[in-house]
């Protein structure tokens, strides 16, 4: 079962349970349509879908040091560690 569906079509959802079905917080049964939590999209899929594609944050910002765009003392703070820390040669 789709979780998140049912809880974003029925707000009165506290608990799910794939064989026994969904509750609300009485722990009466609420009956689910399948089809609609089928056919829900989540709104935030995108966010997911970005995430699992944007380089790793690391990469990004040390991409933004590397282009100059920081602060002038955020970059002396970043090249402090780059120095403290330098990276090994293979």
């Amino acid at each position: 079962m789709n979780h998140k569906a049912i809880y974003a079509l029925y707000p009165q959802v506290v608990t799910v349970d794939d064989g026994a079905g969904a509750f609300d917080a009485q722990g009466n049964k609420v009956a689910i349509d399948m089809e609609a939590v089928n056919a829900w999209v989540d709104p935030d899929q995108y966010k997911y879908d970005r995430a699992a594609e944007y380089p790793a944050i690391g990469d990004q910002l040390d991409a933004l040091f590397h282009a100059g765009v920081f602060p002038a003392d955020m970059a002396a703070a970043i090249q402090a560690v780059k120095d403290k820390y330098p990276k090994q040669s293979a």
